[in-house]
Formats: C-alpha cells, structure tokens, sequence
C-alpha cells in the first residue's frame, strides 16, 4: 500500500495571494476628484457650474466702454450612477482550521475588486472624447509597424500624435499623460528614443520601475486599457482637468450570521464619473500586431 494514503493533511498558515492589477484611470494624476462632495446613496448628484469667457474689446480714449456684458453660465451634474456591493461569510471552522485572519484576507480581496471595477469604469468614458481628437477611428485603427534592428519604431511617433492634438486646444503641459497596454510598452522599449534618456535622473526614473515619458507625457501602463475587439484597443492621453470622478465606501458591516456559525462582512461602494471637458483627452484605436 502506497504511504501517501497516510500522509496528513495540513492547513496552511498562509494564503495564496492573489495578483493584482494597478489601478492607473482612477489614479489621482490622471482623473481628479475635485467634485467629490458629500455621497450617500445611489442616484446621488454632484453639480458643476462654468462660466463663458468675457468678450475683449478694442478701447477708444474718451469714449464709453458701454455697459458690462453678462456672463452666461453652464451646469453639469456628476451622478453616481453606479452601487456595488460584497456580502460574504467565513466559517467559524474554516476560521480556524486555516489559523489566520481569513476574513482581513477576504476583505482586502473584495476592495480589490471594487477598485478594479471602478478603474475601468473611468476607462470606458473613452466614448465621450471629442471627434477632433481621435487620430486613428475604430474604422481605421492604427498598427504598429515593428522594424527589427533599426532601433525605432512608430508606436513612439503615434504618441506623440496625440501629445500635438493636446497642443493645439491649449492643454497645460505639466500633469499630461498617456496610458498603454503592457504589449505597447514592448515596442516602446525597442525605440531608442523612449530607453536612451538624456539625463542620470531619467535613465534612474526607468531603472526604477517607471515606465517613461514620451514628449511631455508621463507614459502609464495598465491592464483595463479598454479592448475592443480582442486586439483593438482605446489608447488615451491628457490631462486630469479633463474628467472628474467621486467615490464612497458607503457602508461595511459585521456581523454574526443567523444561519450559520460564521462571521460576516458586507459593504457597499459608489461611484461616478464624468467628461468634463473634451478636448482634454485624446484617443486612438490601436491593433496589436503579430509579435507585439
């Protein structure tokens, strides 16, 4: 008889911890919460007022400005349109048995997968970006061409693209940033231009971890980079000013499970966002070649 039958079994001390993603759309570099305000429930509002610039006149000595323009002003409401909750139990058994704190373990699972359901929410406000500042539609996506041995490659120059079309509507330099899928920092690192940085403090930026900057863009890399098709997918660049978002963890609650001899932990999370100004952000349609 084989002596594996006896071997006993053990409950380990340590949980296999999950990977996890990094959560760059609902970072507070790329989207602010300006609004945020006070959340309560689901369906609550945040309003955002604007004013129109005032008109500029040429002025005539010793003639009358005439009177004061009236300023129009505009509303947009940010609502918190989505509610998302955990409810779950651990078994006073199991609870023992595994000799850790199971449920700290499941709880940080669960606000991991809240945060990441909020990141790609903020992602897929792709679809209010503004015309004008698509360079590549999902009618003709761009595809990057992969030059072997020439140390450069238009992934880098389509970037770039998208910086230009947030030169042209006036968007401020500093706080700019483009994010891309893991396999577009692949071609990145086969540009020259992108690894081949001119000062020891950028090439310490890369050698940290950091993906980079292309032009005046912190390059951010993320796996909720919205995928349309499998191989199509959204690349978008610009600035925090662009898009506004607001959260609350609303409720978490333990407590003893009437049913079962178990402890139990429930929670709700809110969230909203909005496109406040479009011409903030600009997009491509991207193809992942073969061998990207």
């Amino acid at each position: 008889m084989a002596l594996d039958n006896f071997i006993p079994e053990i409950w380990s001390a340590n949980l296999l911890v999950s990977l996890q993603k990094s959560f760059v759309y609902a970072d507070p570099y790329v989207i602010n919460g300006d609004y945020e305000g006070e959340i309560r429930k689901m369906g609550d509002s945040v309003r955002i007022s604007s004013i129109g610039d005032p008109t500029i006149s040429n002025y005539v000595k010793n003639t009358a400005i005439g009177n004061p323009q009236e300023l129009t002003s505009a509303q947009s409401t940010l609502t918190i349109s989505q509610a998302k909750s955990f409810n779950f139990m651990v078994d006073d058994v199991d609870a023992a048995q595994a000799n850790i704190s199971v449920m700290q373990e499941a709880m940080r699972r669960a606000a991991y997968r809240l945060k990441d359901g909020y990141d790609q929410f903020i992602a897929a406000l792709y679809t209010d970006i503004a015309a004008a500042n698509i360079t590549f539609p999902d009618t003709a996506p761009f595809t990057p061409t992969i030059t072997a041995g020439t140390g450069y490659n238009d992934a880098y120059d389509q970037l770039i693209t998208l910086e230009v079309k947030l030169d042209e509507n006036n968007i401020p330099e500093d706080g700019r940033w483009v994010v891309i899928p893991p396999w577009y920092e692949g071609l990145l690192l086969r540009d020259n231009r992108f690894v081949s940085f001119g000062t020891d403090a950028n090439r310490d930026t890369l050698a940290n971890g950091v993906i980079g900057r292309v032009g005046g863009m912190v390059v951010k890399k993320s796996n909720n980079v919205p995928n349309i098709t499998g191989t199509k997918y959204k690349i978008i660049a610009g600035h925090s000013m662009a898009w506004s978002a607001a959260n609350q963890i609303n409720e978490v609650e333990a407590y003893r499970h009437q049913q079962f001899f178990a402890d139990a932990m429930r929670g709700l999370f809110l969230y909203g966002a909005k496109v406040l100004r479009p011409e903030s952000l600009a997009m491509m349609s991207c193809n992942r070649p073969a061998g990207a």
